[in-house]
């Protein structure tokens, strides 16, 4: 079980740590990377075409701005491909999300929230648990153990 995370910049690293703390807890391997799609294409399509040799299986590719990691790499290697939208400076992310959802009919990049990176690991492993039933009976505790907060949450609010 191996993940490869790739962010465009180190000043994505804040984000992107939230990722590799939900795939530790699951105890899914994490290859992490920076390659920019755009000040290093070469990397960035030579990462994607080796990914699978490298035992990798899910690639998740943070990027802002333009953010087009995600869809340069999604475009080269067969593997499924989670892209995180970085929340930038400008358009408070929105155009970070625009560029990651707006891919072209064949080249498909599950895409979750700005700056999503807990929902990125976590989907990585839904797709893993697959093909790793552990997994999924893990993420099953995982979802209990999220319902049991809700409601210590809500007995505390009715205290008071």
């Amino acid at each position: 079980m191996k993940v490869g995370i790739v962010m465009g910049s180190i000043s994505d690293k804040d984000i992107v740590e939230k990722s590799v703390k939900i795939l530790q807890k699951f105890g899914v391997d994490i290859e992490l990377r920076v390659i920019s799609a755009h000040r290093t294409p070469f990397e960035a399509a030579e990462y994607a075409k080796t990914a699978e040799e490298r035992g990798i299986e899910v690639i998740i590719a943070a990027a802002g701005k333009a953010a087009h990691l995600a869809g340069v790499i999604a475009g080269i290697t067969p593997l499924p491909v989670i892209g995180l939208p970085i929340k930038s400076s400008t358009m408070d992310g929105l155009d970070s999300l625009l560029s990651v959802v707006q891919m072209p009919k064949g080249v498909p990049v599950a895409t979750v929230a700005i700056n999503g990176a807990e929902n990125a690991g976590l989907l990585a492993v839904q797709i893993l648990s697959v093909k790793y039933p552990e997994l999924r009976e893990k993420f099953k505790k995982y979802k209990l153990e999220m319902a049991e907060e809700v409601r210590d949450m809500d007995r505390k609010v009715k205290e008071i």
